[in-house]
């Protein structure tokens, strides 16, 4: 318990220090010494206050959301694998970023701008999506009885296809407004200020937390369903609560930042590597991992093209889609064994 708990507080060391890198990255540099100087003292003015516009501004609430968007999909990540025992879900494997999709699209569609609850029109159509796609998929599974896993993944697979036809269907129905479409599907945190950091934050962490407080619940179902049972788990109950929990971490996340892939597929397997199987540290490994791997991401993506901006969206595929391969090859034993 003792080294897997060092390497949470060795995780946690480097978020932070790469957070703190991370202010002075972009299209204006601002040396580390600095960026600590305006964090302890904001009210500079004169000729450094564009310097304290620039971190307190734009940089900090973009850092602090590519954080806790990063650390609420890798934390439903490692809830979705430990619920369907299968290394290779994700937070969207039952219909979120689907869902998400075809709620911002709508709303993009039909011009939407009045804000909701502090969310954009778009940003709340995405939330309501995503978490009636995950409700439409789960119900379809349950058809009266009892939910079970693979109907619940294939229920998910079946109504993502569907939505992803429709979202195709809109888009080439409205191709004046395709590429705002294009541009929210590829993902991306630029211009999220204060305002989209206080509404994202209560869900996402809402989300995490209760996904995190059924670690014991999650380790028990490693043994199988039986087992679980036979050791007291409501597993009815238990898997309403994790997927309600893990879908509006995701939900929220996504309509915050658009569709981030690979984050929650890819921070769960090196938490594993690193902390171990047990819940209660893989999955809070699992968000500060996936927390670093956004920020880090949305870091190139402002900075490799600059001044212009890369879709984090696309950063996060080309980041992850080689890194999960190279881990699928090294562990393809362990990863055979768990599906």
């Amino acid at each position: 318990m003792k080294a897997p708990a060092i390497t949470l507080g060795l995780l946690a060391a480097i978020l932070v220090t790469s957070a703190v890198l991370s202010l002075g990255v972009g299209a204006v540099s601002i040396p580390a010494g600095r960026v600590m100087q305006i964090l302890m003292e904001p009210s500079v003015s004169g000729a450094g206050a564009i310097d304290v516009t620039i971190v307190w501004e734009l940089r900090l609430p973009r850092l602090l959301l590519a954080s806790l968007i990063g650390g609420g999909l890798g934390a439903a990540g490692a809830g979705y694998q430990g619920l369907f025992r299968n290394p290779l879900a994700d937070p969207f494997v039952i219909g979120a970023s689907s869902g998400s999709a075809l709620g911002a699209t709508l709303a993009i569609v039909a011009g939407l701008r009045e804000s909701v609850f502090g969310m954009g029109a778009v940003s709340a159509a995405a939330l309501l999506g995503s978490l009636l796609a995950v409700a439409a998929a789960y119900g379809i599974a349950s058809m009266g009885r009892q939910v079970s896993i693979p109907s619940l993944l294939l229920a998910g697979v079946a109504i993502s296809s569907f939505i992803i036809a429709l979202v195709s269907l809109l888009m080439f129905l409205n191709d004046e407004k395709l590429l705002t479409i294009f541009s929210w599907l590829m993902g991306s945190l630029s211009g999220r200020g204060w305002p989209v950091l206080g509404t994202t934050a209560p869900l996402v962490l809402a989300g995490g937390l209760t996904v995190w407080l059924q670690s014991r619940s999650l380790d028990s179902l490693t043994f199988g369903e039986e087992t679980a049972v036979s050791l007291g788990l409501r597993l009815g109950r238990f898997r309403v609560l994790v997927v309600v929990a893990a879908s509006l971490a995701t939900a929220a996340g996504v309509a915050a930042g658009g569709i981030i892939g690979f984050v929650g597929l890819v921070s769960p397997h090196v938490a594993r590597l690193l902390v171990g199987a047990r819940h209660v540290l893989l999955i809070p490994a699992s968000g500060l991992l996936g927390a670093l791997l956004l920020l880090l991401a949305d870091d190139l993506a402002r900075t490799i093209a600059a001044p212009a901006e890369l879709p984090v969206g696309v950063v996060t595929a080309l980041l992850g889609s080689p890194f999960f391969l190279v881990l699928l090859k090294t562990h393809r034993r362990e990863l055979g064994a768990m599906i």
